[in-house]
């Protein structure tokens, strides 16, 4: 049995359908990303996951004594408590034992990187110490469930970073739905993607079989620089695209294969970095089935 099973989940204001007819299932110990563009109804759906917001109509079915974790996309602090009493009431908030919650908050906040700043109040934070400190908050009961909106938006490249590293190893005990504009993250860390658009699902799957339906298959050969990948552009028949130093070409009745490919090279003695295949990016997708580009 799955983990949650979400069925036709629907949520309406007046005459507005925020989220329409939404059906998936989370399996134990993975990780699932929720991408589409601003209103898509991807912080609704979260709400009503986490229990925040009531469904217009729909069912949402746990597993017995799931314990859920919640990160909204805007969190709210006491800026007066320190990030240790914060922690710490939150854990209490979430059923912690009151003997164990300090050991546990102080425990989570060194997780998150908030060894140094758990005596700090929560005024004096940044952006992103309090995405941390977020984090901190919706793990600190050890829940089974995971809900993440947005989790690393106010994160620099290094602090994201270090934030996917810590989501990888929760996913060892803990099943994670996040939503995310940032789709080079859900590459390397989704084992189901769920692409929304106005309020409803319009593709799901793992990334193989979202990447195998949207394959876009093509040849990169990489140059030394853009110029020489012009030039050789410019040069042949193919339909190919350049993009910095690299000219693509696709894979299809009309391109060349693999073979021709390395065979004009070759009689030809390009300088080149390197050839390969390549399938379409996640954002590539994502404009293609979001977007609709």
């Amino acid at each position: 049995m799955s983990l949650m099973e979400v069925n036709n989940l629907t949520k309406q204001y007046g005459q507005e359908l925020a989220v329409e007819n939404l059906s998936f299932g989370l399996e134990k110990g993975t990780a699932t990303a929720l991408i589409g563009p601003n209103g898509a109804g991807k912080t609704t759906t979260l709400s009503m996951l986490a229990d925040l917001l009531s469904p217009s109509s729909g069912t949402i079915s746990l597993a017995d004594g799931l314990t859920v974790g919640f990160l909204p996309q805007y969190p709210q602090f006491f800026p007066w408590l320190t990030a240790l009493e914060f922690t710490e009431m939150a854990a209490r908030l979430s059923g912690v034992d009151t003997k164990k919650a300090r050991l546990q908050a102080m425990r989570t906040l060194e997780f998150v990187g908030l060894e140094g700043a758990m005596r700090k109040n929560i005024g004096a934070f940044s952006g992103g110490m309090k995405q941390r400190l977020g984090l901190a908050q919706a793990i600190v009961h050890d829940p089974k469930l995971l809900l993440l909106d947005e989790p690393i938006s106010a994160l620099d490249p290094t602090g994201r970073r270090e934030i996917m590293d810590l989501l990888k190893s929760l996913q060892q005990d803990t099943t994670i739905l996040y939503s995310t504009h940032i789709l080079n993250d859900a590459e390397e860390m989704t084992d189901q993607l769920l692409f929304m658009k106005d309020g409803r699902l319009i593709e799901h799957g793992s990334l193989d079989e979202v990447k195998s339906r949207h394959a876009n298959l093509r040849i990169r050969i990489r140059f030394h620089n853009p110029a020489e990948a012009m030039k050789f552009a410019e040069e042949h028949p193919w339909k190919t695209y350049v993009s910095a130093d690299s000219v693509y070409l696709s894979v299809d009745e009309e391109g060349p294969g693999m073979q021709q490919v390395l065979y004009t090279l070759s009689s030809e003695k390009q300088d080149i970095l390197g050839v390969e295949f390549q399938t379409a990016s996640l954002e590539e997708i994502f404009l293609k089935v979001v977007a609709g580009q």
